[in-house]
C-alpha cells in the first residue's frame, strides 16, 4: 500500500495530520507493507526567508484580524495538538519560506531518510521554534538524521532538487489539491486534512480490503465447467 502525503513545514494541521496517520498505522494490522511517500507542497511560494513580524502579525495581516484572534486561534490550535500528544509552541515560532527545507527533504529521500527529516522539521520548526529556513539550522538537522553533512550543504548551496520539489507541486495541483495535508492511498482514495485516527484507520483497512486476491471457498465437489468441458461432481456412495 502505498500512502502519499502533500505537505508543507509551515502547515501546523500537516504535524497533526502526519501523526494521526502514524498512530492509526500502529493499530493496523499490516503496516509493515505500507510505504510513506512525502510531496512537497508550499502555502506561500513567495513567503520571505526571515520576516520583521511574528506569525501572530502575519495571521491578523493575512485575515484581517486583530493580534490578539490570532493569538486565540493558535491556542485552540495548540490545545488541538496537546490532545494528540504534541507541543505547539507559536510564541517562538519563525514563519519563514519552506523551499530550501523541502529540497533537502528529497536528498532525504535520496538516502532513505526522508521520514526522518520531515519529522524531525516539523519538531524543530513547531516546538523548539528554530528557523527552517536557515541554512545552518537545516544542515544541523540534516546530521541529526544520519545525512552527509557535506552533502546536503552541497544541495542548499546550489538549485539541487528544484526540479522535485516542483514536480510535486505541479503534481498535486494537476491532483486538485488546493490545501494540506492531503493524503493519497493507491492513487484511489484521497483524504483532506488532519482527520481523526479512527478514519485513516479504516480507510487504511478498506483500501486493504478491497485489494487483496480472491480466497476460495470449495466444498469437497465442486461442479465447474471450463473451456474443455463440464466436469459434474460423483454421486457419493451410501
Amino acid at each position: 500500500m502505498k500512502i502519499e502525503i502533500w505537505s508543507d513545514f509551515m502547515c501546523p494541521f500537516c504535524y497533526i495530520g502526519e501523526h494521526r496517520l502514524k498512530a492509526a498505522l500502529e493499530q493496523f494490522p499490516h503496516k509493515n507493507k505500507v510505504e510513506f511517500v512525502y510531496r512537497s507542497f508550499e502555502l506561500d511560494p513567495n513567503a520571505k526567508r526571515d520576516y520583521d513580524t511574528d506569525i501572530y502579525g502575519l495571521l491578523a495581516a493575512k485575515y484581517g484580524t486583530s493580534v490578539a484572534q490570532a493569538k486565540a486561534m493558535n491556542a485552540n490550535l495548540a490545545e488541538q495538538g496537546k490532545q494528540d500528544g504534541l507541543t505547539f509552541n507559536f510564541d517562538n515560532f519563525v514563519p519563514t519560506n519552506s523551499f530550501d527545507a523541502h529540497r533537502l527533504s528529497h536528498y532525504a529521500a535520496t538516502q532513505g531518510k526522508m521520514d526522518e527529516f520531515m519529522e524531525r522539521g516539523f519538531y524543530a520548526g513547531f516546538t523548539e521554534g528554530k528557523h527552517l529556513g536557515d541554512h545552518e539550522t537545516l544542515l544541523s538537522l540534516a546530521t541529526e538524521v544520519g545525512l552527509n553533512t557535506e552533502e546536503a550543504a552541497a544541495v542548499l548551496a546550489s538549485d539541487a532538487f528544484t526540479k522535485e520539489v516542483r514536480a510535486d507541486e505541479q503534481e498535486g495541483a494537476a491532483l486538485g489539491i488546493t490545501g494540506v495535508p492531503f493524503f493519497v492511498i493507491n492513487r484511489k482514495y484521497a483524504i483532506s486534512g488532519a482527520q481523526p485516527t479512527e478514519l485513516f484507520l479504516q480507510t487504511l483497512q478498506k483500501v486493504w480490503d478491497e485489494e487483496q486476491p480472491l480466497t476460495m471457498i470449495n466444498g469437497a465437489d465442486s461442479a465447474v465447467c471450463t473451456d474443455e468441458g463440464c466436469e459434474v461432481p460423483k454421486n457419493k456412495e451410501s
